[in-house]
């Protein structure tokens, strides 16, 4: 397996790639890897001749507050568990690489960018949108990975790619999960055992919701308050947002119908966890 470090021989092998009638799967990620990245990988590696992992530690998608100092980085790890899963490449540029001296250019997908997670963190989304359009221009994939954890950024990538006619289909695939049901996600590192143990209430909530939903209740206000009040039995959770909303624009509803998204933000300590559930409503 090659790692790769600088962008201009991303580029040529992409192309080389690409010119031999190739095909490019790729899994964004910001390393730390676990089996939530590895399933995606091992997805891509069915379907596409090559595989790319990029492992990058984004800073434009990082409010002033937040983890970005001390979110893990571990690249001999992340690149042992990449190769394992089946990946081909993996792309690990600097930060200098992927925004050199005089960088300017941001991207803004309106709308999406400014709801729930938004909201939550001004700027986010701005950051995302920017390095995966910089991602797929270096990349070239033909199919881009990505996991259901991270829903509203998921169907923000969708909007992108098809306003910008980026020839790169987006694949959802499903969260992995913990065997208690927390949802894998890098940051579950930082829970202290205590608050690891309270955490579960987040996938709990979703499920009570979706319990409801599959019950007969339309009503999200309803719902919402159903998992606020679950959530604020567990002492050491502090609720960012919970919403129900139309899984394909995210738009409020007030009477379900159709696909719904089930949506959660939770502070467990001083980690904040997101999660989420999809409801067909019959």
């Amino acid at each position: 397996m090659r790692v790769i470090r600088r962008v201009r021989d991303m580029v040529r092998m992409a192309q080389t790639i690409r010119r031999k009638g190739g095909t490019i799967g790729l899994v964004p990620t910001m390393g730390a890897l676990h089996e939530g990245h590895c399933s995606l990988i091992r997805a891509a590696a069915r379907q596409a001749h090559v595989v790319v992992v990029s492992l990058f530690v984004n800073p434009l998608q990082f409010g002033p507050r937040e983890d970005y100092a001390r979110y893990p980085r571990d690249l001999p790890r992340d690149v042992k568990l990449a190769k394992a899963a089946g990946a081909d490449v993996v792309f690990a540029p600097p930060t200098s690489e992927m925004y050199p001296q005089g960088f300017s250019t941001s991207v803004q997908v309106r709308g999406l960018s400014d709801i729930l997670e938004g909201r939550s963190r001004p700027g986010h989304f701005r950051g995302v949108a920017t390095v995966v359009l910089k991602l797929l221009h270096l990349v070239q994939p033909t199919v881009a990975y990505v996991g259901q954890k991270d829903y509203q950024q998921a169907i923000l990538i969708q909007r992108l790619v098809k306003d910008l006619a980026v020839p790169t289909t987006i694949r959802l695939l499903p969260t992995v999960r913990e065997l208690d049901g927390l949802a894998m996600s890098s940051r579950n590192r930082y829970l202290t055992p205590p608050e690891r143990r309270q955490a579960t209430v987040l996938c709990r909530a979703l499920r009570e919701a979706a319990r409801r939903i599959r019950g007969g209740e339309r009503h999200a206000t309803v719902l919402t308050g159903a998992m606020r009040r679950l959530i604020a039995d567990a002492p050491l959770a502090r609720i960012d947002y919970v919403a129900v909303v139309d899984a394909a624009t995210l738009a409020p509803m007030s009477r379900l119908s159709g696909r719904v998204a089930i949506l959660a933000a939770v502070w467990v300590g001083r980690t904040r966890l997101i999660d989420n559930l999809l409801v067909d409503v019959s």
